[in-house]
């Protein structure tokens, strides 16, 4: 990944199990593990970020006594 380019929560997921997988395989130099460390670091920051966001987005459909659908904000408990 270069740079600060925003890319898909599912990319950057990838991405993430990638950097694990080498990260764990211990073939690496400690310029290269903190290099994938950092890119790690802000990748899982950036999935954090956008789940934040979609999470504000979700809404409950509710049905209401009269058979209409109404929505409200989803709160977490």
């Amino acid at each position: 990944m270069n740079g600060e380019q925003e890319v898909t929560f599912e990319v950057a997921i990838k991405r993430l199990e990638e950097i694990t997988e080498k990260l764990e395989s211990g073939d690496l130099s400690l310029n290269e593990s903190l290099a994938l460390f950092e890119e790690g670091i802000k990748l899982a920051r950036m999935c954090s970020r956008q789940l934040t966001e979609a999470q504000g987005r979700v809404e409950t459909l509710i049905r209401n006594s009269d058979g209409t659908v109404s929505s409200e904000p989803f709160e977490t408990s």
